[in-house]
């Protein structure tokens, strides 16, 4: 901890995520990254539509839908709802590398996105994030009952061009951990009953742990940093081993519960994060869970490469395998 000059007076340090954020100890956060933003519209490279609604005014939640062009109301589309990374504390659906990267993908798979800009920590500590994506997930099961749109925005783009038959849940980094969350409340719940989610897409999922497994070990900086991470948005006296950021912890619900039919883990070679994603895609195999699960490890990529570097060929390979994921027919 350490004193620094800020808004002409001195501000004490609690924290540094360098080279993401400072957290002061009067509990506000000094962003460096994730806080661009870029309008929603047409994308002329992908001849993707994007519009942003309010989902629920009374926490200003909002969503970014994606649609391609060529979409007509007659022919359904499979629904992703997509949940941004930024380890609950950074970016937004706004975000132009995000913003990018969905297009991309929108256009590779010819799918529907709702992609949710939910409230971030430490301003809005977890739950907050996990409660504001169900929500989504309620204001997509209310959309099915809306009437047709016109192609206008909102609700509209839903009824007008989802199957809501062929919906997914995908996210990158804490995205994916919300994905999984999600899944596990879903089922036995009412909302389960009117929302059946076919697959999720699990992109460098951000799980974690108290004591170091695989590069973990051998990289106690990144691990430290990891660390860090979490305890800015979850002061949780469990730490790195609450049941939210550690699926296998004690208090954990068993993977069996995962209202899906197919999970699609997708891990990076050089990710500080991949030993946590291999260990979720062995223990969903051994949960006793009945659906079909995926596991593909990107050779010589860092974590969420395919955001900042789209044009990659590993990048191109990833989308290209998302389509498929979205696609594949029953």
């Amino acid at each position: 901890n350490f004193d620094m000059e800020a808004n002409g007076g001195s501000r004490e340090v609690a924290l540094e995520v360098i080279p993401f954020a400072r957290l002061y100890k009067d509990g506000t956060l000094e962003r460096f990254a994730g806080t661009a933003v870029t309008p929603a519209g047409l994308d002329p490279e992908t001849g993707v539509f994007s519009v942003d609604t309010l989902i629920i005014p009374e926490t200003g939640v909002s969503a970014r839908l994606y649609r391609p062009s060529s979409a007509k109301t007659n022919q359904k589309l499979p629904l992703v709802i997509y949940f941004h990374g930024g380890g609950f504390f950074l970016s937004s659906t706004a975000d132009p590398f995000y913003h990018q990267s969905l297009n991309k993908i929108v256009a590779e798979a010819n799918i529907i996105v709702a992609s949710v800009n939910y409230r971030l920590a430490p301003e809005n500590p977890l739950p907050a994030a996990y409660d504001d994506c169900w929500g989504a997930l309620q204001w997509v099961a209310a959309s099915q009952g809306v009437g047709g749109g016109g192609g206008g925005g909102g609700e509209g783009w839903l009824k007008d061009y989802a199957d809501f038959g062929r919906l997914f849940l995908a996210g990158d980094s804490c995205g994916s951990n919300i994905s999984h969350h999600l899944a596990l409340r879903l089922k036995n719940s009412k909302l389960g009953q009117q929302l059946s989610v076919q697959g999720i897409a699990m992109i460098n999922p951000y799980f974690w742990g108290k004591h170091p497994i695989g590069l973990e070990v051998t990289d106690p900086d990144r691990k430290s940093l990891v660390d860090n991470w979490w305890v800015v948005v979850c002061p949780s006296d469990k730490g790195s081993d609450d049941p939210l950021i550690n699926p296998f912890t004690d208090g954990s619900p068993s993977l069996e519960g995962l209202a899906c039919d197919r999970v699609l883990v997708i891990v990076a070679e050089k990710d500080i994060l991949r030993d946590r994603g291999k260990l979720y895609y062995e223990e969903l195999v051994k949960s006793g869970w009945k659906g079909e699960a995926e596991i593909l490890e990107t050779k010589g990529e860092d974590h969420i490469f395919h955001i900042f570097n789209p044009n990659s060929e590993n990048a191109k390979s990833l989308i290209k395998r998302l389509a498929s994921f979205f696609n594949q027919a029953y």
